[in-house]
């Protein structure tokens, strides 16, 4: 592919970057639209994995044809089979009459299937199915449907992993992946952040009348040095919130910095998967952080106590050694038995609950609920999971 047809492609998706890896990816999405191979996105959430069967599905033979885009973890697991396949009059409850799914309604065209690795078990034996023979039954019928949809899904699950877990089936994964695109997180492409930032900044000054943003040096080495979990779509907000908050339009590495998360929430997201992107054992990567985690909040509490202990009259509370610098002795200070007793009997008790992982991702899903108003979509982005996913974290 020449430069001018890679070129052409981006402009026409709206696809920004010049990194090796984004090249390509879109020459071989070009390459396979003219076959009917399935094709499997995989990559972090917010990477922009849509614009590949966008792709796909306009360089093939089927690009006159419909295309859809399903998201399988924003739909119940009651109602997936329905979308997908459609069900006749009656099937159940609220099913007062037939409906066409996804299958039917795309077919001759191509149909994107995002968060694929989110379908239930039961799902997934019909999806390979239709992927095997191109048949499919509407819920509530007996009657074999015949169909004719490229199909191309995505993912940012370690498929590998859910595989060993039994969450999803080994036939269905090689089915889906007769051809992988494995789209490159944006730290995997740090020339293509400063570009991004001065796309989304442009865009936003337009949208709300107000005059251009300009980095510093400092900010820009900042920005291609941070380590970005949500990707391109965290870099959008990140844009659009220093357009409209910020009264001074250069921007230097100390203001950007008020809009990156903290090192604090990075290990929270962390813990939900995105340490497998770091290389090594995700499982190790997640116990280590976890112990981290714990070992601060124990010495933490530990500082506390002294501070409340020596607030309310100087006893002094036992705390770690580790907390003491090097060669440094507190004094006691010498009080009688009654005014210590006082002093414990005044603090509040304190409950030591024991700390798992599941106690601190509860912690986190509540905090990202309350930080977005209860707005589960909005929070399963910043969690770096699926709607579904948190959905089933909230009802557990």
């Amino acid at each position: 592919m020449t430069p001018q047809e890679l070129q052409t492609i981006k402009n026409r998706f709206g696809i920004i970057g010049s990194s090796p890896k984004l090249d390509r990816d879109i020459e071989i999405a070009a390459q396979v639209a003219v076959t009917d191979l399935s094709v499997l996105i995989t990559g972090e959430s917010g990477v922009g994995k849509e614009h590949f069967p966008q792709i796909i599905h306009a360089y093939s033979p089927r690009k006159h044809a419909k295309y859809f885009a399903v998201n399988c973890g924003a739909i119940p697991e009651g109602t997936i089979d329905s979308e997908l396949f459609g069900h006749v009059k009656g099937a159940y409850t609220d099913a007062r009459a037939e409906r066409k799914g996804y299958f039917e309604e795309a077919n001759g065209g191509t149909l994107f299937l995002d968060e694929v690795g989110e379908l239930p078990l039961p799902t997934q034996a019909r999806l390979l199915r239709v992927l095997e023979t191109g048949e499919f039954i509407r819920m509530g019928s007996s009657e074999v449907q015949k169909t004719s949809v490229r199909v191309v899904a995505a993912t940012n699950l370690d498929m590998k992993r859910a595989i060993a877990e039994g969450r999803f089936r080994e036939d269905l994964y090689f089915r889906l992946n007769a051809v992988e695109i494995k789209v490159p997180a944006l730290r995997e492409r740090k020339e293509d952040i400063p570009l991004l930032f001065r796309k989304f900044t442009s865009d936003f000054t337009n949208k709300y009348g107000m005059p251009r943003i300009q980095l510093t040096d400092d900010a820009t080495e900042l920005l291609k040095s941070y380590y970005w979990y949500g990707n391109v779509r965290q870099l959008k907000n990140v844009s659009e919130q220093i357009c409209v908050l910020e009264q001074s339009r250069e921007i230097n590495a100390e203001t950007l910095r008020k809009y990156l998360p903290s090192n604090e929430h990075e290990q929270q997201l962390t813990l939900f998967g995105a340490t497998q992107t770091m290389g090594g054992d995700p499982y190790m990567n997640e116990r280590e952080l976890l112990y981290k985690v714990l070992f601060d909040m124990k010495r933490d509490i530990a500082e506390l106590k002294h501070q409340m202990a020596a607030a309310t009259g100087g006893a002094t509370m036992p705390t770690s050694s580790t907390m003491m610098p090097y060669g440094e002795h507190r004094e006691q200070t010498q009080e009688p038995e009654v005014q210590e007793a006082e002093v414990i009997r005044e603090m509040p008790p304190i409950v030591q609950e024991p700390l798992t992982m599941e106690s601190a991702e509860e912690a986190m899903i509540r905090k990202a609920l309350e930080r977005h108003g209860g707005n589960r979509k909005e929070a399963a982005a910043e969690l770096g999971i699926s709607e579904r996913t948190l959905y089933r974290k909230i009802k557990k």
